[in-house]
């Protein structure tokens, strides 16, 4: 209890606070559940039969008895992060929580879910050209080709409605493990809007969905193995992630080894598996600041390589002023995960419910891109596919693109750069030929989608009728802005602000020209205000080091894996281009979370208005 403009305050073991006259009152009539987070109260605001504490403060707001009371009520027996007190961790992590033989999907058993509302065809493939025509006797080196993806909805209905609509349709369980920063400089405020986040996280997984949370300050400690969110799962986890306290140093390296090992000891696998790693700090034990080797901070189980296309992304979320946004932003780029600048803490459930949206609605599996050539005459130069690993066979005849999951609803683009031969006769040049492979989730089967042929019309002479391709140009903007993003943090450390504001300048010059952006394209204008911000973030080395590092790095993840990811002040993600890549799903989860946050705020004067026992 502290005091709180004359009215004393309770501040419950899930970290929400209440006017304590009004809570106890509530309690008193039976209510051992937070209004806001549904938690059941272990500790409560009325522990003797002798005191009637909604008329003491109601009456006098005696501080004195204030504290006489906080004797009387149990200690809160936090989680000490170096486990003092602590039963000693197994050696291995396969207590996981089995999972059931009979797969469900969001309520619904595998035979309803493929009899009702499983969509026949999961993928969408389109392929567009740079431009229509070719004239015959001409040849092109680096031809622009855009192959468009995109996976089926699982949500149908108004996604503005805070119904629970994610729920209702089939979808993939997930395993999730997050690791969390308790360090010392977490405690206070971040600490508190952290467990409410994570509460908020707790509520909205399904009950086949499971979950695990590694602690980590000095060192790290799994909380409690991966649990099914059924309703003993969720309170074993609400009152674990509220029991943890913040001090000690900040071990990351120590916490994603845990999280990772979870993740690989566990006996059952849900088809999605992720790991979230939320910090506000850098790491104390593992780096050398003057020479980070980031790749010591993930166990080479967790490093990209060609045996293992699809592993388990980290999604990074940075906070504050003093956490390491490199680091931050390594760890999620070598495991194909995204990472996120969340610059004020009180947006971080918002943060997290984007990303939790996402994972809760994974529509394909490791979905690959196939791309053929159909002339003898015409090979791929090259692939534009960001950070996806990409290939183009040694003959230029063929070439791949590995994604992994896609979310409903998602989208992806590649630029394939092909040449285009002269032709003597005839009226077409037939191109290229896609398909895309992936895993179904509902059938487990391997899926094949075949796109039709590319072909170039070949007229003796092109005039008006060629019609430039504006998706085309779009994502070629995007992939060149990403380029100058690159170009731009490398002149930041290297100590040259000015010549990265420059780089960023030069290419907002050249897309005002683009085709795209004369048209008034939405994209290529929210492209422009992004690195408008960027330059501005970029305006001293103080302002670059509090925040135009981190800004520009989750920029850079969001545009290289095309997902959204939060930014700056904005815990939702939708400023500027990343609206764009949020799907009906995260933007769901998103709605809720903002009502949550929108009932907490109210909840105090909700509860203050209520009359006063007698």
């Amino acid at each position: 209890m502290k005091e709180g403009g004359g009215h004393a305050l309770f501040t419950a073991e899930c970290s929400h606070s209440f006017h304590f006259h009004c809570i106890a009152s509530n309690v008193k009539h039976g209510n051992q559940v937070c209004p806001v987070c549904r938690a059941k109260w272990k500790e409560i605001p009325m522990q003797h039969p002798s005191f009637d504490l909604p008329y003491l403060f109601a009456r006098s707001y005696n501080n004195d008895a204030a504290i006489s009371l906080v004797h009387r009520l149990p200690r809160s027996r936090g989680v000490m992060n170096q486990g003092r007190g602590l039963a000693p961790e197994p050696s291995m992590f396969d207590d996981d929580e089995r999972l059931e033989q009979q797969l469900v999907f969001s309520g619904k058993s595998y035979s309803d879910a493929l009899e009702n509302n499983h969509p026949v065809r999961m993928m969408d493939l389109k392929i567009y050209p740079e431009v229509s025509a070719v004239p015959r006797a001409d040849s092109r080196e680096k031809f622009d080709v855009l192959v468009h993806l995109r996976a089926a909805a699982m949500v149908t209905g108004n996604a503005n409605s805070l119904n629970n609509q994610i729920s209702r349709y089939p979808r993939a369980p997930v395993d999730l493990v997050t690791v969390l920063d308790i360090s010392g400089s977490m405690a206070g405020t971040k600490l508190a809007l952290l467990k409410r986040a994570m509460g908020f996280v707790i509520q909205n997984l399904g009950s086949n969905d499971r979950l695990s949370v590694i602690a980590f300050s000095s060192t790290a400690r799994r909380l409690f193995p991966l649990t099914k969110m059924s309703d003993a799962g969720r309170q074993r986890a609400l009152q674990a992630v509220n029991s943890v306290v913040a001090n000690g140093g900040t071990n990351i390296a120590e916490g994603l080894r845990k999280g990772v090992k979870v993740m690989e000891d566990r006996r059952d696998k849900n088809p999605v598996a992720s790991i979230i790693l939320l910090s506000d700090g850098r790491d104390t034990y593992t780096m050398n600041q003057a020479d980070p080797n980031y790749k010591l901070l993930l166990p080479l189980s967790m490093h990209g390589c060609e045996s293992k296309r699809f592993q388990i992304p980290v999604h990074s979320f940075g906070f504050g002023s003093d956490h390491d946004a490199s680091l931050m932003h390594s760890v999620s780029e070598t495991s194909g995960g995204t990472f996120s600048f969340i610059e004020s803490e009180s947006v971080i459930q918002d943060a997290l419910a984007q990303c939790i949206g996402g994972l809760l609605s994974v529509a394909v599996q490791e979905l690959r891109l196939e791309i053929e050539g159909m002339c003898s005459d015409v090979h791929l130069s090259s692939i534009k596919a960001g950070s996806y690993q990409s290939l183009v066979s040694g003959d230029g005849r063929s070439g791949c693109v590995d994604i992994g999951d896609l979310y409903a609803d998602e989208e992806r683009d590649f630029l394939i750069s092909v040449n285009i031969p002269p032709q003597k006769d005839g009226n077409e040049t037939p191109l290229l030929k896609m398909r895309c492979v992936y895993k179904d989730l509902l059938t487990k089967e391997i899926v094949t989608l075949q796109s039709h042929m590319l072909k170039i019309q070949r007229p003796e002479t092109v005039g008006q009728e060629v019609v430039v391709s504006i998706e085309v140009d779009r994502q070629r903007n995007r992939f060149l802005a990403a380029e100058a993003m690159v170009k731009a943090r490398a002149l930041a450390e290297r100590e040259d602000l000015a010549a990265g504001v420059t780089a960023i300048q030069n290419f907002r010059v050249a897309l005002a020209e683009t085709v795209s952006a004369k048209s008034g394209d939405g994209f290529c204008v929210a492209l422009d205000r992004e690195l408008k911000e960027m330059q501005e973030r970029m305006a001293s080395r103080h302002v670059y080091e509090v925040s135009g590092r981190a800004y520009i790095l989750s920029g850079l993840s969001s545009h290289s894996w095309q997902r959204a990811t939060s930014r700056g002040e904005s815990g939702d993600g939708s400023s500027f281009v990343q609206a764009y890549y949020q799907t009906p799903s995260m933007v769901e989860m998103l709605h809720r979370s903002q009502a949550t946050s929108h009932h907490h705020r109210l909840i105090q004067p909700l509860f203050a208005s209520q009359p006063k026992p007698r």
